[in-house]
């Protein structure tokens, strides 16, 4: 049976509403003001909560403000009835993160119409979430194995020739040797690294409080950055001919370990899935009131479809290029850009390349 609390400090008419669901089959709870829904709600944990607006004490917009800082409610449908049917108020709601509005005097069918629509959105965003965890527990479990074992796999294979065949190697075997043991464990580490970071960015969006800190960062000076970053990446590659640079001064709202890290994954990736003697090109402009990064390169592109699954601990086309990597990085920074209040855009076209766009804000210099 569906939970529905109803806030409203008029008994007559509070009552009027929980009879109207209660003969539609849903179990009711009520509340005569915000402060006492909060409670209510916390304790029942409802399906949705319809809520005026204008009460004493604590009114809907302190109620719904609150609400949405407890994670154990803040996904609830809320609904807002008011009589006062001004853009100011709806803008306000909706800012706090209202999903609709009633405006008095509402039938009863309006009532209903309005709490059905936004259960089935909600049961909806829900089928999509477990889907989504489905996807992510599959690709866990069939990457994360391979992408651990490869590189422990090389570091424990030629640990194994050094320990028992160290003394018959030539002075250049065990340097070589040392070599690709480093090689995997920096590329053990890094998979570690992006793992913990990834966790830690759910954390971080799940927590308001995070949240508005994540947006307050600012970075004056990119270029400097963006330039260290990606030089560094192409000398691992060993492609540093093979990287163009055409970057303008500007500051980005973010800070410049995230900034770091987007460039990094980016660009990467973009060395990672083009050839040897192939241009990567990073750039930055300004438009309008946004800082954008573009990265390109002259690899094999992404189709319409692999741009819309990316996710973490996608790789696509593994059994036939045999890349390396879990696809993890490349969500990292689209998820740190999306986090900062950016957008990650994907221009490609299969054998012609990728190009990857990260739009950020320009922070207010007043």
């Amino acid at each position: 049976m569906r939970r529905i609390l109803i806030v409203d400090d008029e008994p007559t008419y509070r009552e009027t509403l929980c009879g109207i669901l209660r003969q539609s089959g849903y179990l009711v709870y009520e509340a005569e003001d915000g402060d006492q829904a909060i409670e209510v709600a916390q304790h029942a944990l409802p399906d949705l909560i319809v809520s005026d607006v204008m009460m004493e004490r604590l009114d809907g917009f302190g109620l719904l403000d609150r609400l949405r800082m407890d994670p154990s409610t803040s996904m609830i449908p809320f609904v807002f009835t008011t009589g006062l049917a001004d853009k100011e108020s709806m803008r306000k709601g909706m800012s706090l993160g209202a999903d609709d509005f009633l405006v008095k005097p509402f039938s009863g069918s309006d009532l209903l119409s309005t709490i059905e629509i936004r259960l089935a959105k909600r049961d909806e965003l829900k089928q999509e979430a477990e889907r989504k965890l489905s996807q992510l527990r599959s690709c866990i479990s069939l990457a994360l194995p391979h992408e651990i074992r490869t590189p422990l796999a090389s570091i424990l294979g030629f640990a194994d020739v050094l320990s028992d065949d160290g003394a018959q190697l030539s002075h250049d075997e065990v340097l070589q040797s040392g070599r690709l043991v480093k090689k995997a464990g920096l590329r053990l580490q890094h998979l570690l690294e992006n793992f913990m970071i990834y966790a830690q960015l759910e954390i971080v969006a799940s927590d308001p409080e995070r949240m508005t800190s994540f947006k307050r960062a600012i970075l004056p000076r990119t270029r400097e950055y963006i330039e260290a970053v990606s030089r560094v990446r192409a000398e691992v590659w060993g492609r540093s001919e093979d990287l163009v640079l055409d970057l303008v001064p500007s500051p980005a709202s973010i800070s410049d370990a995230y900034l770091k890290k987007i460039v990094e994954e980016i660009v990467d990736n973009a060395f990672k899935f083009s050839t040897t003697g192939t241009r990567v090109e990073v750039s930055t402009v300004h438009e309008e009131n946004s800082f954008v990064l573009s990265v390109a390169d002259s690899g094999r592109g992404m189709t319409s479809a692999q741009v819309a699954s990316l996710g973490a601990y996608v790789q696509f086309e593994r059994a036939y290029y045999e890349q390396q990597g879990t696809g993890l990085g490349l969500f990292i920074a689209k998820r740190l850009t999306e986090l900062h209040g950016g957008t990650m855009t994907f221009e490609s076209n299969i054998g012609a390349g990728i190009i990857v766009k990260v739009r950020l804000p320009i922070p207010s210099m007043d």
